[in-house]
């Protein structure tokens, strides 16, 4: 008997222990292809801050091996974008770094989009120098800046651009954490709490700017940042600038495909999109309706 074909879009954590699961249940029903806009097998995305911080390699974070796709017959295009689907014709549209188009037919399609960074609305955002924290790309940039730059600046004192400002001052960067909230993890610690934390850090060598408000990132002539400014007039010298400020769900295909989002992919209790009984979502990208008015909420 012929298989059904599931197409999935993303090769990240939650979509692949999709599979993972739907391998152990079922592991006949579906031919199984698999889109990665990385270049890289599944990885454990939690653990990029020990890369940084040097205690961990890229390889050791990897959770699904190259050959682990093999094994299971999954075919995966790594490196390879979805830029369109057509739902009418069932079929999904990728694109590499080369411009190569790739084109696979779906029965059920899985969206697992995951979230984007978002990065502050601010001039010079688009400076060289100036990242977000979300994936490898991300850590290399900062492992290499940090072997040619000294000054560091990550706006946000959550847990994640904590996490990042540890990670650089331990391969020898100077380093700024620029928090607009009273305390530093203000959506998990009290006053108190945030405080002691924050004295802890700078016995460590961090610094920190609470209840500063970024205004302006300036560049210098090559076009890499440069300095932060703020609006209370004051400047801070800095040759990167990591923005840990939350994220967003990742619906910009979703919406091409006019599936419906509010705040991400909406799905029923059985996964489905609301839109498309064939097409399904899980992870970052996707929330139940009783879920979508509430930021923030993910169906895993």
């Amino acid at each position: 008997m012929k298989k059904s074909k599931l197409v999935m879009v993303g090769n990240g954590m939650a979509g692949v222990r999709t599979i993972e699961e739907l391998l152990k249940i079922a592991p006949d029903l579906y031919d199984i292809t698999v889109f990665g806009a990385e270049p890289h097998p599944n990885y454990n995305r939690i653990l990029l801050s020990p890369v940084l911080a040097g205690e961990q390699t890229l390889d050791e974070i990897v959770l699904n091996s190259w050959d682990w796709y093999k094994d299971n017959h999954i075919t995966l295009h790594a490196g390879k974008k979805v830029v369109e689907v057509d739902r009418v014709h069932r079929i999904v549209r990728a694109v590499d770094s080369e411009g190569g188009v790739t084109e696979e037919k779906y029965d059920r399609l899985l969206m697992c989009t995951g979230s984007n960074p978002f990065i502050l609305p601010v001039p010079g955002k688009d400076l060289q120098g100036v990242i977000a924290y979300h994936d490898i790309a991300d850590t290399n940039a900062m492992i290499e800046a940090s072997e040619k730059y000294k000054k560091a600046v990550v706006i946000g004192g959550g847990l994640l651009g904590l996490e990042a400002a540890n990670g650089l001052m331990l391969r020898g960067m100077e380093v700024t954490v620029v928090h607009v909230m009273p305390w530093l993890m203000e959506r998990q610690l009290d006053d108190v709490a945030g405080k002691l934390l924050q004295k802890s850090l700078e016995d460590r060598g961090l610094k920190f700017m609470i209840g500063a408000q970024t205004q302006e990132l300036t560049g210098g002539d090559d076009g890499r940042v440069k300095s932060i400014k703020f609006k209370d007039g004051t400047e801070l010298e800095t040759d990167l600038v990591v923005m840990a400020v939350g994220i967003r769900p990742n619906t910009e295909l979703a919406e091409k495909m006019r599936l419906h989002c509010n705040r991400g992919i909406v799905v029923t209790d059985t996964l489905q999109t609301v839109t498309d009984a064939r097409i399904y979502s899980v992870g970052e990208c996707a929330c139940a309706p009783r879920h979508c008015l509430r930021p923030g909420r993910s169906v895993v």
